[in-house]
């Protein structure tokens, strides 16, 4: 009954929006990067799953977007909260890079809740970032994964 439910549902969508199953077969286009320049998946864990994901404020990070991550797992502890009841997931955090290389309006725009917006919010605020020349307003993603070998995710 499930799944009847749910495919006339979808079949109403597509019906309503005017879209039919060959206009969707046309525009579904097949990956056609070749094996050799696919990226090597990365390690993932406390604030490490950003395969893909270019920062672009990483760039007035000593070292870059690599160490921008590594330093932020390095200073991310779980909250226990979070850990007690598996949550796990992404918090974004928006904030504005100012020229002098502080940053300022520190908000969270995201989060899995157990605490975890604030564990972002407070590793956010520890990142110094060399000086921009101008403000660039930006959102930072930290991922909370536990279980994963490497991370300190299941540290506290």
């Amino acid at each position: 009954m499930k799944t009847k439910l749910s495919t006339s549902l979808a079949l109403s969508l597509l019906l309503a929006t005017g879209t039919t199953h060959a206009a969707l077969a046309q525009t579904a286009k097949p990956n056609t990067t070749p094996p050799s320049q696919t990226p090597a998946p990365t390690q993932q864990g406390a604030g490490l799953n950003h395969v893909g994901t270019d920062i672009p404020v990483a760039a007035y990070y000593e070292g870059g977007q690599e160490a921008m991550y590594a330093f932020i797992a390095q200073e991310l502890k779980y909250p226990l909260m979070a850990k007690r009841n598996r949550m796990q997931g992404r918090c974004i955090v928006s904030f504005t890079l100012t020229p002098d290389g502080t940053l300022q309006n520190v908000k969270l725009v995201k989060q899995v809740g157990g605490g975890t917006g604030e564990e972002a919010l407070r590793v956010v605020r520890l990142l110094k970032f060399k000086k921009p020349e101008y403000p660039i307003l930006t959102s930072l993603p930290i991922d909370f994964k536990l279980g994963v070998t490497g991370s300190n995710a299941l540290q506290n």
